[in-house]
């Protein structure tokens, strides 16, 4: 199959996308979720334990729940987009090792997932309207977070 210059253009801003919400979270810059976000999105991370809501609950959620995480990284490959006309959905892959804070002193674990997004593109560029969470596996899964 040959792609088109728009398709391979699109393809790279939805995988620039991706990568920049990884960027702001792991920066804890999450009032910068709304540059890439559209106003009416609904993002679900029930899949990892999380909360579903819009933009604005994610937003109070991920400042209140990411406290105890000193340091985290979301390592995402596996790009995988469908493209029709300005709508797009895609399944990402996603490694997300984290340490939290615990009494004595830090204890890091490994989440393994899959986000699963709708996107829409706008006159500004091409935004995620839904963003959800699927667990697939974890490693040294702290018991305090053994609830799932």
């Amino acid at each position: 199959m040959t792609l088109s210059l728009q398709e391979i253009s699109d393809r790279f801003e939805l995988q620039d996308l991706v990568f920049r919400y990884s960027e702001i979270v792991d920066r804890k810059a999450f009032e910068e979720l709304r540059e890439i976000f559209t106003e009416d999105a609904r993002i679900d991370y029930r899949g990892t334990g999380g909360v579903v809501g819009n933009l604005e609950q994610t937003i109070g959620f991920l400042h209140s729940a990411l406290g105890i995480f000193p340091n985290h990284q979301h390592l995402v490959s596996n790009t995988q987009f469908t493209i029709d006309g300005d709508k797009a959905i895609g399944k990402v892959m996603c490694l997300n090792p984290m340490e939290m804070k615990v009494e004595e002193g830090t204890h890091t674990f490994l989440l393994g997932l899959w986000y699963l997004d709708e996107f829409v593109r706008t006159a500004d560029g091409w935004f995620f309207i839904t963003r959800s969470q699927e667990a697939s596996w974890n490693l040294n899964l702290p018991p305090q977070m053994m609830t799932r």
